[in-house]
């Protein structure tokens, strides 16, 4: 096992709810809210547990896109072995400029009941990931909690990654508290008209801001092992957009000063026009970033007073 570099050995933190039996219970909780869902803030209210979708178009059962090692997340998680991604299709979000379009909007995917996401993470313990990284799992928490144990009594022990938007519920992420160790959200925009046009969620910096406001009060700062893989803490993403359309000046200081300087930022440099933006539609953003807005981006950061800055691009 890993060690962290207070030289106690690792142990994730979702084995405490399972050996005290609360896990169980959050299972229940989780499922039984499905029949009229409010699992993330647009609370559609449908009955999923019924097979009916809303703005996420998944039902009873999560959809997963793909699963497997990945060699392109940021140097602290994919180590050397990589990170066990799993990919849920489907959002909550409609970002115009979705880098991941048939999977998010187009939902390509497949229905996978408890039993089988549980073998995919043990399976990527297998394959020797470091870490089992849940990719937007905003709208499919019940369905991960719910084949947590089943992953548990097959021995899975790899430290969990919440790798989410941060368009969250806030009873989802009291769902994940004690079982999720490390929170991987994005903070996209802070002005809610551009939440509105670009994402279609007006109350997204909102929502945002108290759900950081949260995982960092469940984990704390990132820390990690001995060989510099992440094992608990917030890592924190901001995608740099052309004309600077998400306020990044006004979200690295609220960071510094509602989080903490010492939160881990990674300053993501790799925009460009996908999704449904073209020369015809949404113009403003039909390009990549320009090197001197990347620069601008990251004196702000480093103004904020924010001190652990990652500027290496995950792919």
């Amino acid at each position: 096992m890993p060690v962290l570099r207070s030289g106690r050995k690792f142990e994730p933190a979702y084995l405490k709810l399972y050996e005290s039996g609360e896990l169980r219970e959050r299972v229940e909780r989780a499922v039984e809210s499905l029949r009229a869902c409010e699992v993330c803030p647009r609370n559609c209210r449908v009955d999923r547990w019924a097979n009916k979708f809303a703005v996420c178009k998944t039902g009873r059962h999560a959809i997963v896109s793909s699963y497997g090692p990945h060699h392109g997340e940021e140097n602290c998680l994919r180590g050397w072995r990589g990170s066990g991604t799993i990919f849920f299709a489907g959002c909550n979000l409609r970002c115009v400029f979705c880098q991941n379009f048939d999977i998010s909007w187009l939902v390509r995917g497949t229905a996978t009941p408890p039993e089988r996401l549980a073998g995919m993470m043990v399976e990527l313990q297998d394959w020797g990931c470091h870490n089992i990284n849940f990719v937007t799992p905003e709208h499919v928490v019940p369905q991960i909690v719910e084949a947590l144990p089943l992953a548990i009594e097959r021995g899975l022990r790899l430290p969990l990654v919440y790798n989410t938007s941060a368009y969250d519920s806030l009873e989802s992420l009291r769902l994940m508290d004690g079982v999720v160790d490390i929170y991987m959200p994005d903070f996209k925009y802070w002005d809610s008209e551009m939440a509105r046009r670009y994402s279609r969620a007006p109350d997204y910096p909102e929502v945002a801001r108290r759900n950081l406001k949260e995982m960092h009060r469940q984990v704390g700062a990132l820390t990690f092992d001995a060989n510099g893989l992440a094992q608990r803490g917030l890592l924190l993403r901001h995608l740099v957009m052309p004309g600077d359309i998400v306020g990044t000046r006004e979200i690295m200081c609220w960071v510094a000063s509602e989080l903490s300087p010492d939160t881990y930022v990674n300053l993501m440099a790799q925009y460009f026009p996908a999704g449904k933006v073209s020369p015809r539609e949404y113009s403003e953003i039909n390009r990549p970033i320009l090197p001197s807005e990347y620069e601008r981006a990251l004196d702000e950061a480093r103004r904020a007073g924010l001190t652990r800055l990652d500027t290496r691009q995950p792919s």
